[in-house]
């Protein structure tokens, strides 16, 4: 341990750690724009800029590492002087349209100018004018709004292992843009949304599909239906105040039902359903010499990134749809033939906690038998909590309310998919019983549970020879470990889950920001909890034990992994070329 001064304050740190940690030990708050603990300690916005006693100039204290008896000023004029000129500079070349702007009231910059009392522009010059990137479903970029902090950079090459986002030309004319400076749509880029959730202005963004889903509602020939992710019910209530992981399901049923929808269904009813189908899968393969080991499929971000960077391993996928397009081809289906409506008059909203999910929807892939798509719009937990506001619905004081049948009644285990290891327990707490044919009396299988990077565990099935050896992966550099693994041969499992964004799905693309991008993990730890709250609350626990599930392949679907179950359920994949042939010019 060290010890310095900070503004007078006396603080401990241990050796290695920087100023701007130890002044946040101190009880002090250095304003930073471009910092992310281990990922983005560059210095670049020059906003936690500090004195130091016996040094030269002011430096920046995200990458001083501080040293036993330090005195640091953090409030000198000089100090003030010099982040204020900062900002003001980098407001300069900054769009003024923070009223119209979709972070408005979110924004770290415009809540940096705040609260260093900015109320002019002193600097005026020439501004950028660069052309808004529209290439893909999922994410718009404003370079305009772009303040050049690198975080987008940092999390997409070092917590995805992706890298499709980089500094691009030099001086007044540097932008961040995708490699070459192509549009989104011609580079290798997965679609996670984890560049959105770091960026720190309005820089990065999801696709608004808001007005279009008001439009359904207010069209009288649509039976407009809605269904909601399990990550969604532990994140939408902190865009309301409350905290984060706390449950509000019943309460984010009845806004749903206020804002007009004709029925509320559960994606957790389709969770549960893909884990019959992806259990049953899974013991095929383990039984009839399948290709192993098998890995998961509900991710469409991850999807998107094997058929990028690993094309040759797509046959370790499993060929389930994701709960989403399996609840998107059963409404226009099953559900269509039991109200008595055209398949082509429902219309079907998904609420996700994934930006990814608006290009999965629109896959060739994930049209149904009528030629329809699954699923018509996708909405992120962001885009609903903004037409909650707009439609004047106070969520906290809403009773609370049911899903819907037939698509509506869900198990723990469906809940649980929210969370990295989620579906590789439901799966787990399944395959268990129909394999042994005893009852698993403890659930919980804290062995795939938590935040590491990569997580193993071996599961061993009581009355028969098979130890099953599983492994767990989130946030997409992690998935590269495993599949370099399968590649060279090393990869001694059965069944790998894999989900693109860090801590799963709890923390997606489309997910409400925390206020500090570095409380991430926390924040994540929270929802994760709410997650595993749920699942306890719940009177059913098991996927083969949800009724409704059970109705559904006696009624319409037949044998589990059958024709009819294998026609709607299932689905094949794409090999994409790492880049993709085009180039385009902005």
């Amino acid at each position: 341990m060290i010890k310095l001064t900070i503004d007078g304050v006396t603080v401990a740190v241990p050796e290695g750690t920087d100023v701007l940690a130890a002044a946040k030990a101190a009880g002090i708050r250095i304003p930073t724009l471009c910092y992310m603990e281990k990922y983005n300690e560059i210095g670049a916005c020059r906003l936690c800029l500090v004195e130091v006693k016996g040094m030269r100039g002011l430096l920046a204290a995200c990458t001083l590492q501080a040293s036993d008896g330090m005195e640091v000023y953090t409030n000198t004029p000089a100090v003030r002087e010099a982040r204020r000129t900062n900002l003001e500079l980098l407001l300069s070349d900054h769009p003024q349209d923070c009223l119209i702007c979709v972070r408005n009231g979110q924004c770290e910059l415009q809540s940096l100018a705040e609260e260093m009392g900015i109320r002019r522009q002193r600097f005026e010059g020439e501004k950028s004018a660069y052309p808004l990137d529209h290439s893909t479903l999922s994410i718009m970029r404003d370079p305009n709004k772009c303040v050049l902090c690198r975080r987008c950079v940092a999390v997409c090459k070092q917590v995805q292992g992706v890298g499709v986002l980089g500094a691009v030309e030099r001086g007044f004319d540097t932008i961040v843009a995708p490699e070459g400076g192509c549009l989104l749509h011609d580079v290798a880029c997965v679609l996670c949304g984890q560049c959105v959730m770091v960026c720190p202005t309005g820089a990065l963004a999801e696709v608004d599909n808001t007005e279009e889903v008001f439009a359904a509602l207010n069209d009288k020939s649509k039976h407009v239906i809605v269904q909601t992710a399990p990550a969604v019910r532990v994140a939408i209530g902190e865009e309301f105040g409350y905290p984060p992981g706390t449950i509000v399901t019943g309460k984010m049923v009845s806004a749903l039902r206020r804002l007009g929808f004709q029925a509320v269904f559960d994606t957790d009813f389709a969770a549960d359903l893909t884990i019959w189908e992806e259990a049953n899968e899974l013991l095929e393969r383990l039984n009839n010499g399948g290709t192993l080991p098998m890995i998961t499929s509900c991710s469409p971000g991850w999807i998107k990134f094997i058929e990028h960077y690993y094309p040759d391993l797509i046959e370790h996928l499993s060929t389930c749809k994701s709960p989403q397009q399996m609840l998107g081809a059963l409404a226009k289906t099953y559900y269509a033939e039991k109200i008595g409506v055209s398949p082509e008059d429902i219309f079907l909203v998904s609420v996700m906690p994934c930006t990814a999910k608006k290009f999965e929807r629109a896959r060739p892939e994930m049209v149904g038998e009528s030629g329809l798509p699954d699923v018509d719009i996708v909405l992120t937990t962001r885009e609903l909590a903004r037409m909650i506001k707009v439609a004047g619905i106070d969520l906290p004081q809403l009773p609370d309310s049911d899903f819907d049948s037939p698509l509506g009644l869900s198990t723990g285990a469906g809940v649980i998919f929210g969370a990295t290891g989620g579906v590789m327990e439901a799966a787990l707490r399944t395959a268990y019983e129909w394999v042994s044919g005893e009852a698993l009396t403890n659930v919980e299988l804290e062995a795939v549970r938590g935040l590491s990077g990569v997580k193993e565990a071996e599961v061993k099935l009581p009355g028969t020879d098979i130890t099953l050896r599983v492994a767990v992966a989130h946030g997409l550099a992690n998935a590269r470990q495993l599949l370099d693994k399968i590649r060279t041969g090393k990869a001694d499992y059965h069944f790998i889950e894999i989900m693109a964004c860090p801590g799963g799905c709890i923390s997606g693309g489309g997910q409400p920001r925390p206020a500090d991008v570095n409380e991430f993990n926390a924040l994540r730890e929270q929802r994760i909890k709410g997650v595993y709250r749920a699942d306890r609350d719940l009177p059913l626990r098991k996927s083969h034990e949800n009724p409704a599930v059970k109705e559904l392949y006696d009624t319409y679907l037949g044998e589990i992994g059958g024709e009819r179950a294998h026609h709607l359920l299932h689905t094949n994949y794409t090999v994409r070329g790492k880049y993709l042939r085009t180039i385009r010019q902005h």
